[in-house]
């Protein structure tokens, strides 16, 4: 028997990259189990949403955010965390839920950490992330310790300035966990953390058995919508134990 979950797929707003998409990587093909539909805006970069992110610019995010709705989606996210900034405009165009970004997890797991230290996030840049992402976000109140990648060769080269399409993921896995070992000398209260970055998840394992901490990031947060949206029937028997 069909599910909704076989069924209806996720929308995924993308930026117009074209380096390496991991296992892991919400792009990548098989990275969840459930189908995606993505919506590439082409002349979009990660520079650009760093650097210039108006609405002017984001406007053509939200003529492919009603296309799939209108495809079907049954949630829409998007392909950088730094579309947290448009949360409210996207979720007002379409009737389907929107997670623009990673980061609407941020309250999530300081409440599950018992409101206890604070919440560290990893992003592509530091400075670009700023007190309006995480307002826009409903996480304007939550304590959050910030890292950046931006300092990182690998990292820096590919994801951020687009120099190679290839990426040497053994380098790229233990920048993340450098980033993570860093933060907590840094801020040693951090009880958890949420990968800014859409292009981190596929080495969020290596950075879990670095640091010893919940590790949250679009991957996993899509899983959880797409469950929560397309719901299918329970197989099985009763029990009573």
């Amino acid at each position: 028997m069909t599910s909704p979950a076989d069924t209806a797929p996720l929308g995924l707003l993308c930026l117009d990259t074209h380096f390496a998409k991991p296992p892991g990587h919400i792009r990548c093909t098989g990275s969840l189990p459930f189908p995606v539909r993505k919506a590439v805006v082409k002349g979009t970069t990660i520079a650009e949403l760093l650097e210039r992110p108006s609405l002017e610019f984001f406007a053509p995010f939200l003529d492919a955010a009603r296309e799939l709705e209108q495809a079907g989606c049954a949630a829409i996210t998007g392909s950088c965390g730094f579309m947290a900034l448009y949360q409210r405009e996207l979720a007002e165009q379409v009737s389907v839920p929107v997670f623009s970004s990673s980061l609407i997890q941020i309250p999530l797991m300081h409440q599950m950490a018992g409101r206890r230290g604070r919440v560290g996030v990893i992003t592509a840049r530091a400075s670009a992330l700023t007190p309006a992402h995480f307002a826009a976000v409903g996480a304007g109140d939550t304590p959050v310790a910030v890292i950046g990648m931006e300092d990182k060769p690998e990292f820096s080269e590919v994801i951020l300035h687009s120099k190679r399409t290839q990426i040497d993921e053994e380098k790229l896995t233990a920048e993340l966990a450098a980033a993570g070992r860093q933060m907590l000398e840094e801020a040693p209260d951090v009880t958890s953390v949420v990968l800014e970055c859409t292009d981190l998840p596929p080495y969020a394992h290596a950075l879990q058995a670095a640091i010893g901490l919940p590790v949250a990031d679009l991957t996993t947060l899509a899983t959880m919508v797409h469950a929560i949206t397309a719901r299918g029937r329970y197989e099985g028997r009763v029990q009573y134990d």
